[in-house]
Formats: structure tokens, C-alpha cells, sequence
């Protein structure tokens, strides 16, 4: 684009600004609504105008949820405008006439970007400012036009992506899924699958050769804008059933509801059993009230009725002219001039929170072993008189595995509790819903990071294909233990039925740890493991590292050039490490070092349950 386009850009885009949402919200404040509702407003109605949101208020003035914190769910889709999009819209409406209604029509024309995710509403702005630098970092290197293949099969019709143009839209939807979970706390899940823009959806298979012929009029070749846009829904009604309301209806009794025409209605099918044949019961998307409805003043809509536009972003490419952009209708201007300076590069342009599932990149998790069996005195409970151990507590584990060395043992090397075994697991079901892939496991020789291990590979479904590598020099700083365990052995733990690499020999034997080392040893130590770990990983994946609380800090800042923290902060540190507490790095292989990002789940968090006595606590006057 030339400079003085730019310059016209920048100029008509202004224009188009709205108030800035701080404004909006303070006006909404001055008017005397508490700040949860007013944000609350602002983003039922896409953050726009102060009048939208007034009339949102307005009409939600007996909604029973207006107080209830019930963030919205977000999209970010890759829609077309111009004359595809017009054609699309075309096959849309000929393709419902000819072979009626499909599961694509539920949805405009777009390619998914990001799965829908949940945002607070103080921090969608976040959201929106994230579109608008991702969307400026890619804007001078997106395609000028998307190259479309069309595919069928027998429930399927759409346009496929091809490879080289799919790679830069997923290199746009990581970046705005790392930035956007840094930057405003959200899970965002960036799509990994074939991109493709959906025609057709679970249709009836007789219809497919017609709804082909339909497809083959549309030439995908064809002029058009692709604007980044990002969406919400009301997560309370995804799986309801969507109403237009053809006509006014004034309730006649106080269970009725209140409808306008043109206004939308949630209906939960699982809840109609017992209505009245014609009537419907449901819930009023204009005014959040619920109530019965007769059913023939109605008409079904689609999912996509009620979602709410929050901002896009145009690509706007050299190749195309800036005054065809301007007069689509369906285009809305960004705000500012692109930057033609910026890199392409994710690594120089983000703080990149990369998902660690990413192909080209090697990960290294670090994290606390679960819950372990509380006090020094536990076993002393859990022992017969001949030495036999038996459950005298719930969180207590139901069996312990077999060791060499006596029972007291457990004493210094403990085992999970239950409370620790369910952490990992849900853990690692967590990760696997993340689509993290764990390619090798290291963990201290401690009973508890070994069980925690084995328990987070079950969540993951990797427990029989991924064995766990014993490796000492990943136990806690000495200082800190009463004694250095006399750990299980290898032979030990796989009789035991845990998962460990048998053929693995630990580059600190259990010999080398000392007590009471010093923290220059233990800093020292905990590099030189860190180092010899990722050297025998060189390969693409992610390592999973199972230690203690201190690893977290002793193994992540080495290895992203930080130095080791004072003993006395460090200490101050590791006591604030919740169990399952987790750290992620990345390498950024091109610039040759380690940065730490966010892991892909937040911490377990639950509190405390104190041991009950019925008898002192119910039967006691």
C-alpha cells in the first residue's frame, strides 16, 4: 500500500472508532449501575455504544441472572466478504430451498480460527487489543487470496485450505491464542485440523450430488476481503434450541412470557416434556426472562441469531485497493494504518504463550509431585501390632508397594494420598484435553513424584506407551529433608506395576547425594540435571520433569539464562508452590535459547477437610 493510502487508511479508520470501553464503562457508572452489570452490558452488546448498552439494561431489568458472574464464550472465525461472501450466501440460501435446512446453515460463511473460550467480561478489552496486534504482524504477509479446494463426502461439502495458506492462518491463530492466554487469563484453543470453510453439513446422502452442483457454481477464485472476527455467545444456551417470535404475545397469566417480534427465544428441549401441547417454555435472549410461549407464534432460528460481533480485523494486502475496501459493507475499518516494519515472525512480534503441543518446538515441563500423606507420624497409625499396614484414614493410600527396607522407610520416602493420586490424574485428563503429547518423563526418585508421574501419564492415556526415567539428581535439596530415603529400587518400583524405563541409568546416582548440601551444590546440581536431561531429548517434544517444590524454580531459570535466585528469597518461593504446581518453557529453536510461557492448565486448587468426629460433634450437648 502506498504511503499516502496509508495515510488515507489511518484517516477514514479513525472515524470509525468508537468511545473506548473505559469511557462507555464510566458513563454506564455515572448513571449509578454497579460495575459488574455495566461490564456485563458492554459485552452483551459487543462493547459498542453507551445507548446499546443502556437499552440492554433496560430491557434485562428483571432478568433473575443480571447479578450472576457468568462470563460469555468467545470465537474468532475467518469470514469473507465481497463478492464470495455474496455467492456463498447465494449456495446458503439455494441449497436450504432445494434440499432443505443442514447443520452449515445453523452458521454464516467462516473458517474457524479459535474454538470458542471463556473471557471475564473486564477482559475482553484485552481481547480485542490482541486482535489488533496480532492482526497488524501478519497483515503485510497474509495471502492476497486464499486458495480453495473443493472436497465432498457422503455428509460433508466444503472448500479445504490448501497447505501453504493454511500454515499462515494457524501461525495467525497460535498468536492470538498464546497473546490472548497471557494477556487476559483465557484457555484459548487454537484450531489444529484441516482449516476448511463449510458448505454443507450432515445433509441426507441423496442429496449430495445436487448440493455438488450447487458448490460448483461458486467460484472460489473469486474477489474477496477476509476480516478476523471475533464473536460471543451465551454459554448457558449452547445446546438449546433457538425461536424467532413472529408476532407480539402479552402474556395472560404470570408464568407467561412477554415477547416482542423479531425476538429471540432459548429453548431447552430435555424441558418441554410437561408443557402444555403449543407451548413452549423458554428464555428471552432480549430481556433474560423466562416463561411459557405459545409455539405457533414462533419460528425456529439459527445458532448464530443470537451471537453477539465484537471487533474484526480487515487484512488489508498491497494487492488489493483500499476504496473497493471501503465501500463493502460488510468490511469495518480497523483503527489505524498497518505497519509495514513489523515482522512476520510470532517469536519477534509476541510475549508468545505457545500451546505446547506445538510440531516445531521441544517443551519442558516442570512440575510438583501431588499431594503426600500428611505428618511425619502417619505410619505409626496405619501399622498392626505385627507390623502389617492397614487404612486407618481415607486420604491414606489403600496399599503400599513392596520395598526392600522396612516399612519405616515410608516415613522419609511417603507415597500420595488419595487426595494426591485424583490431583495427577485430573491433571493429566486436563493436559489430554489440551491435546498435550508427552514424549518423555523424568521424575526424582521420591515415591510421591513417581506415583504423581505414573498418575498423570493414566490421565493422558500415555501410561503404557511413555515409561518414566528415575533420575536422582531430580530430588529435593538436601537441606531440607530429615534424612535422604533410602529410595526403591528400579527393579522395586517396575515389580510395583509403575511404568519405569528399566534400561535408564540416572547421570546423578542416589550415592552422589549428600546431606545437608549447600545451596551453591544444590543450584549447581539441579543445572547440570537440567542440562544432561534436554541433551538426551534432542528430538521434538515435550519432557514432563516430576520433582519437588523447588524444582520449579531450580530446573526453569537455568535453562532460560536466569540466574539462581538468594537461598533466602528462593526459600520464600518454593513456600508458596501449591502441589501439581506446574512451569512450561519453550525453545525457540531459530534464536537459540528457552523461554517460559504458560502452561496449557491452571492448578488445582480445593481446601482443606478436617478430620470429623460425630460422636463429639452431633451427640455432645
Amino acid at each position: 500500500m502506498a504511503v499516502a493510502e496509508t495515510q488515507l487508511y489511518a484517516k477514514v479508520a479513525n472515524k470509525h472508532r468508537s468511545k473506548s470501553t473505559s469511557a462507555l464503562l464510566e458513563s454506564l457508572l455515572a448513571k449509578g449501575f454497579p460495575a459488574h452489570i455495566a461490564q456485563k452490558a458492554l459485552v452483551a452488546t459487543g462493547q459498542k455504544t453507551i445507548e446499546d448498552a443502556a437499552k440492554w439494561l433496560n430491557s434485562h431489568c428483571n432478568d433473575p441472572s443480571l447479578d450472576d458472574p457468568i462470563p460469555q464464550e468467545y470465537a474468532l472465525y475467518l469470514c469473507p466478504t465481497g463478492r464470495l461472501h455474496n455467492h456463498l450466501q447465494e449456495f446458503w440460501k439455494e441449497s436450504k430451498r432445494q434440499c432443505g435446512k443442514n447443520k452449515a446453515h445453523e452458521v454464516f460463511p467462516h473458517i474457524t480460527l479459535c474454538d470458542f473460550f471463556t473471557c471475564e467480561d473486564q477482559k475482553v478489552e484485552l481481547l480485542y487489543d490482541t486482535l489488533k496486534r496480532v492482526g497488524d504482524s501478519f497483515s503485510q504477509h497474509f495471502p492476497p487470496a486464499i486458495s480453495l479446494t473443493l472436497h465432498s463426502s457422503p455428509s460433508y461439502l466444503g472448500f479445504f485450505i490448501d497447505d501453504s495458506h493454511a500454515n499462515v492462518l494457524k501461525e495467525f491463530a497460535l498468536a492470538f491464542s498464546s497473546e490472548a492466554s497471557a494477556l487476559a487469563d483465557c484457555h484459548v484453543k487454537p484450531c489444529t485440523k484441516q482449516f476448511h470453510l463449510t458448505l454443507a453439513h450432515k445433509f441426507y446422502p441423496h442429496h449430495l450430488k445436487t448440493l455438488e452442483q450447487l458448490a460448483k457454481c461458486i467460484n472460489p477464485g473469486e474477489s474477496c476481503q477476509w476480516v478476523a472476527a471475533l464473536y460471543s455467545r451465551d454459554m448457558r444456551f449452547v445446546h438449546y434450541q433457538r425461536l424467532r417470535a413472529l408476532f407480539q404475545y402479552k402474556p395472560q397469566h404470570i408464568d407467561e412470557l412477554m415477547i416482542n417480534a423479531g425476538d429471540f427465544i432459548y429453548v431447552d428441549p430435555t424441558h418441554q416434556s410437561d408443557v402444555s401441547e403449543g407451548w413452549v417454555i423458554g428464555t428471552s435472549h432480549r430481556t433474560g426472562c423466562r416463561g411459557f410461549l405459545p409455539e405457533n407464534y414462533t419460528e425456529k432460528a439459527h445458532e448464530s441469531d443470537t451471537w453477539v460481533k465484537h471487533r474484526e480485523y480487515v487484512f488489508v494486502t498491497a494487492s488489493r485497493s483500499f476504496t473497493q475496501t471501503e465501500k463493502d459493507p460488510n468490511v469495518k475499518l480497523n483503527g489505524e494504518a498497518h505497519n509495514p516494519s513489523r515482522p512476520r515472525s510470532v517469536t519477534n512480534v509476541l510475549s508468545l504463550e505457545l500451546p505446547p503441543n506445538t510440531a516445531l518446538r521441544r517443551g519442558v515441563f516442570v512440575m510438583r509431585h501431588g499431594d503426600q500423606v500428611f505428618g511425619k507420624s502417619w505410619l505409626q497409625q496405619c501399622l498392626t501390632a505385627d507390623g502389617k499396614y492397614y487404612r486407618a484414614d481415607l486420604n491414606f493410600p489403600s496399599i503400599l508397594p513392596k520395598r526392600r527396607d522396612s516399612m519405616k522407610q515410608f516415613e522419609y520416602d511417603p507415597p500420595l494420598s488419595s487426595c494426591g493420586i485424583f490431583q495427577s490424574r485430573i491433571t493429566g485428563e486436563a493436559l489430554l484435553d489440551q491435546e498435550v503429547v508427552i514424549s518423555y518423563v523424568y521424575s526424582s526418585p521420591a515415591l510421591r513424584c513417581i506415583q504423581t508421574a505414573q498418575h498423570v501419564l493414566r490421565g493422558l492415556k500415555l501410561d503404557q506407551k511413555v515409561k518414566i526415567r528415575v533420575e536422582p539428581g531430580l530430588f529435593e535439596w538436601t537441606k531440607w529433608e530429615a534424612n535422604i530415603p533410602n529410595f526403591m529400587t528400579v527393579a522395586e518400583l517396575a515389580e510395583a506395576s509403575y511404568n519405569i524405563d528399566t534400561n535408564y541409568r540416572g547421570n546423578f546416582p542416589p550415592s552422589s547425594l549428600v546431606p545437608s548440601e549447600s545451596f551453591e551444590d544444590y543450584v549447581s546440581r539441579s543445572s547440570a540435571v537440567i542440562k544432561q536431561i534436554i541433551t538426551a531429548c534432542p528430538s521434538k517434544g515435550i519432557i514432563l520433569i516430576v520433582g519437588h517444590g523447588s524444582s520449579l524454580a531450580s530446573f526453569t531459570r537455568p535453562l532460560i539464562g536466569l540466574p539462581s535466585r538468594d537461598s533466602s528469597d528462593f526459600a520464600q518461593v518454593v513456600r508458596k508452590i501449591p502441589s501439581l504446581g506446574m512451569c512450561f518453557c519453550e525453545e525457540l529453536k531459530e534464536e537459540n535459547k528457552w523461554q517460559m510461557v504458560n502452561p496449557p492448565v491452571k492448578t488445582l486448587t480445593h481446601g482443606a477437610n478436617a478430620a470429623f468426629n460425630w460422636r463429639n460433634s452431633i451427640m455432645q450437648d
